[in-house]
């Protein structure tokens, strides 16, 4: 049996690496009474986003104690079902402001304040903005419990800092420790041959390079012959210690025969450039095959600050009987540094010994710089300018009871609005009808619909099929600890399971005795708990209404009677 200690080292160490002079280095403490230990890392390339701050471990479990990282005021606190659950943000008097989410639970006196909320809009999910003499903290205050509440995938503490523009910074850049002795992993380098007259090894697609590695985090590319402007890209994460997650990078820089070309930071950006992270990574081969490769070179329609570019936007251009040394280098927040070589070989061809892209033109040409519309027997497809990275033949296919608009692998920055024509259903049909987006394996899942007359619409960002689906069934809602006229006086919560298998839970509703209750509803877990420390209860018969309706309208009531002693 191995062991592993962990020494609890002091938090405000500053970074070998880089502590920025103009930030603090000794003002933040840390959130959590253990060693930080991450799971996720700042600016981490995730679905649709950049990671907007660390993912601490919890042990695996829920309720550790969180702690106000420094003085200040509760300015923020939202609940939701998705995204990030129960959330705080504390504003502190230097201009920035700490976030806190997937919270299970808020302090004692946070809480209170919540509840009454909650009660007052009778609505589990609200959002309130307290003002700064109303819920003041000291810093290490207690003001949480760890969770894992909204669209969490396991326990854990997300926390972040933003900027007085409420920007998210690396929290890794004011002074935190986090034991890193592992150079980054190189996972995969490719090269991107840029016009029909470019090419590497006589092929004008996208294409992977053998990486070989030297050790002590140094590697080297097969060498290549190539012509043209070429532009590069790479697959790698980063390991820390007593963590397995592949977590981001903090830096990459390239250059090429020792000249400066590109270099990209992830100490910051804004939440409004984020969704820009489908033009920096190489999303269709992401889409194919579930691995993110960042494009280390700056395309059109790619305004990421994280970017800086020193000339030819990152490209390489690969004259005639010149070689080339390419070079990446990747750094984690620790220092520690992975750097590989590109031995590139000058050769041209003739264009047609050169395999070219493959280009599927259709009938339905989009600009990226305009807006279009489609009409489709029964459809019609509206794309606002913008919504595109690049120009693109879409492929717009009827399909039955839907239509096929594109495929995934192609990314939209913008919603696009699908309209179906339903006049051909009769006005009660309708009631129960929704847009559905379906896979490529036939599962069917609800997208919001918007309903008008004769026409139904969803607004998306994914390409793909859509269809009308119609859902005739309610909720079905299943008692976990509750049975008709029992004694529950011995128990803290009163639990359901509520599911709905075509269109989701649309909303819910329960009361005791007349009286509205909170009940909590994850749905990672399909629960629905009331908590009896609300104190709603005052009688020892107690009736119970719960009523769920999914997102067509289908509802399901429950009701019940139950004894618990006061």
């Amino acid at each position: 049996m191995r062991f592993i200690f962990l020494l609890l080292l002091p938090l405000f160490l500053c970074s070998p690496v880089k502590a920025q002079e103009d930030l603090p280095q000794d003002y933040f403490s840390s959130p959590l009474e253990i060693p930080l230990i991450l799971s996720g890392t700042f600016a981490e390339l995730r679905s649709n986003h950049f990671h907007s701050g660390l993912d601490i471990k919890t042990h695996q479990k829920t309720g550790l104690n969180v702690l106000a990282s420094a003085e200040g005021y509760v300015s923020r606190i939202k609940v939701s079902h998705f995204g990030y659950g129960k959330a705080l943000y504390i504003q502190h008097p230097n201009g920035y402001t700490t976030v806190y989410a997937h919270l299970k639970k808020f302090s004692p006196a946070i809480q209170a304040y919540i509840r009454k909320v909650q009660y007052a809009k009778e609505s589990y999910e609200v959002e309130v903005f307290p003002k700064a003499n109303e819920l003041p903290v000291k810093q290490n205050e207690l003001i949480a419990y760890s969770g894992n509440s909204g669209g969490s995938g396991g326990p854990h503490l997300h926390f972040e800092i933003r900027d007085a523009a409420a920007s998210p910074m690396n929290p890794l850049d004011f002074g935190f420790n986090i034991q890193d002795n592992s150079h980054p992993l190189i996972e995969g380098v490719f090269v991107y041959p840029q016009g029909e007259n470019s090419h590497v090894n006589q092929n004008n697609n996208r294409q992977k390079l053998r990486v070989i590695p030297l050790g002590n985090g140094n590697y080297i590319t097969e060498n290549f012959e190539a012509y043209g402007t070429l532009g590069f890209g790479v697959s790698t994460v980063d390991r820390l210690d007593f963590a397995s997650n592949k977590n981001g990078v903090y830096q990459i820089k390239t250059s090429v025969n020792g000249n400066k070309l590109m270099q990209i930071d992830f100490k910051k950006f804004s939440f409004s450039e984020s969704r820009y992270i489908n033009r920096f990574i190489d999303y269709a081969y992401y889409k194919n095959e579930r691995n993110r490769v960042q494009k280390l070179f700056k395309e059109d329609n790619n305004p990421l600050s994280i970017i800086t570019t020193y000339g030819e936007k990152g490209f390489v251009n690969v004259q005639d009987s010149l070689d080339y040394n390419y070079t990446i280098e990747v750094k984690d927040f620790k220092g520690n540094t992975s750097t590989i070589k590109v031995p590139i070989t000058s050769k041209t061809f003739p264009l047609e010994e050169i395999t070219p892209k493959k280009i599927d033109s259709t009938a339905y040409f989009a600009k990226a710089g305009q807006a279009i519309a489609f009409d489709e027997d029964g459809f019609d497809i509206y794309i606002p300018k913008g919504a595109l990275y690049e120009d693109a033949y879409l492929d717009i296919q009827k399909d039955g009871e839907g239509i096929k608009v594109h495929h995934d692998s192609t990314p939209l920055h913008k919603n696009m609005t699908i309209g179906f024509d339903v006049s051909n259903y009769t006005v009660k049909d309708r009631e129960q009808l929704y847009v559905a987006r379906m896979t490529d394996w036939g599962a069917a899942y609800y997208v919001d619909t918007y309903k008008k007359n004769n026409r139904f619409s969803v607004s998306t960002k994914t390409f793909g099929k859509y269809e009308l689906r119609q859902d005739n069934v309610g909720p079905k809602i299943t008692p976990i600890n509750f049975r008709e006229k029992r004694w529950m006086s011995s128990e803290n919560e009163l639990i359901f399971k509520i599911e709905d298998e075509l269109t989701n839970i649309g909303g819910y509703r329960a009361t005791i005795n007349g009286k509205f209750i909170l009940m909590e509803y994850d749905y990672k877990t399909d629960r629905l708990v009331y908590y009896f420390e609300d104190d709603i209860i005052k009688e020892t018969e107690n009736k119970l209404k719960l009523i769920v309706l999914d997102n067509v309208g289908n509802s399901t009531t429950f009701e019940g009677t139950f004894f618990r002693k006061n």
